[in-house]
């Protein structure tokens, strides 16, 4: 008996074994068939071969990917935590070093698009540590497998084809569109259809090139701002304190009111000194976990949540702009 059992288990591992290998090779051949016939698409959309026979070399389906696309991130910090570990001194002195470095360029770029500079560098330095940590997956290989993937499979493959027109029109060899694992690329990290809509050829090479051309840099983050609202004579927002008992229903983006009106309800600044004279319309926000913290946010800070629709992206950079821009 014991001899049976024995040979029993070993077919019913050799069984699953095989099992295995058969599925991955049915998924791995479904793969291959689909990503044919996105090749095809792609030629019909006026992609030349050679584009196409560059960018798909040695593309595989990563399951990586998918595994990043999955996890959510816990909110296990309080807003005080996450802004002291995303904004430490380190980051703030770099900011200013880059601003100084960069002025003349960054005073240029303001010029045309009406951006402050210290907002162009606390951008930069949020999304990328200044060009730091740009991302080093292949920007097809994550795009053409998040289009697979039946998650946000629509989207992704809208933002592959545009990656595709990019590599086409010759801003970036294939090799070089590195990005992160969702396909956000460069020292910007705009995803394709942001680098197609918002990218600029400041120093006139050509090319759009946010990966490696700092000028290109600025005035692409800078385009952005300008044509997605903002204010080139406006700050982004303040902290402020609130009197005893006030309406919490007024905390809410969705509440604007002139700064008079805020400040017959009792709003002060943080230090408690009245807010300023000059009327821009504004909303209360108190960041999740931020333990009751409140911030009197005007246009500005609605421009930058278009850029990233986080609450704590949008704080992280209207705070590094004002330690950037201080003395």
């Amino acid at each position: 008996m014991p001899e049976i059992s024995r040979t029993l288990g070993t077919l019913a591992i050799v069984a699953v074994t095989l099992l295995f290998v058969n599925t991955a090779q049915a998924a791995q051949k479904e793969f291959g068939l689909w990503l044919e016939e996105l090749k095809t698409e792609a030629k019909s959309r006026g992609i030349s071969q050679p584009i196409i026979d560059e960018a798909f070399k040695n593309v595989k389906f990563k399951e990586k990917i998918i595994k990043l696309d999955r996890k959510q991130p816990e909110v296990t910090q309080t807003f005080q935590q996450y802004m002291s570990k995303r904004l430490p001194k380190s980051l703030v002195d770099a900011g200013k070093k880059r601003l100084r470095e960069n002025l003349a360029e960054l005073e240029k770029v303001a010029a045309k698009y009406g951006v402050q500079p210290r907002f162009i560098v606390a951008l930069w330095g949020v999304e990328t540590r200044y060009g730091r940590y740009t991302g080093g997956f292949n920007v097809v290989e994550a795009l053409t497998t998040l289009a697979y993937d039946n998650r946000r499979a629509a989207y992704f493959r809208k933002e592959l084809f545009f990656a595709l027109q990019i590599l086409e029109e010759g801003h970036i060899k294939p090799s070089d569109m590195k990005g992160s694992w969702a396909g956000a690329m460069g020292q910007s990290q705009f995803m394709p259809s942001s680098f197609l809509n918002f990218a600029v050829d400041h120093n006139g090479d050509g090319k759009r090139d946010i990966w490696k051309t700092k000028p290109d840099v600025f005035a692409s983050a800078a385009n952005y701002l300008a044509q997605s609202g903002w204010r080139g004579d406006q700050t982004w927002g303040r902290e402020i304190k609130l009197p005893a008992g006030f309406n919490p229903e007024l905390i809410s983006l969705k509440v604007q009111h002139p700064m008079q009106y805020w400040q017959d309800l009792g709003v002060r600044k943080a230090d408690g000194t009245d807010l300023p004279a000059r009327q821009l319309m504004g909303s209360l926000v108190q960041p999740k976990g931020g333990n009751g913290q409140t911030f009197l946010v005007y246009n500005n800070y609605r421009t930058i949540l278009k850029w990233n629709r986080s609450t704590y992206f949008a704080m992280s950079v209207g705070h590094l702009a004002d330690k950037i821009g201080a003395p």
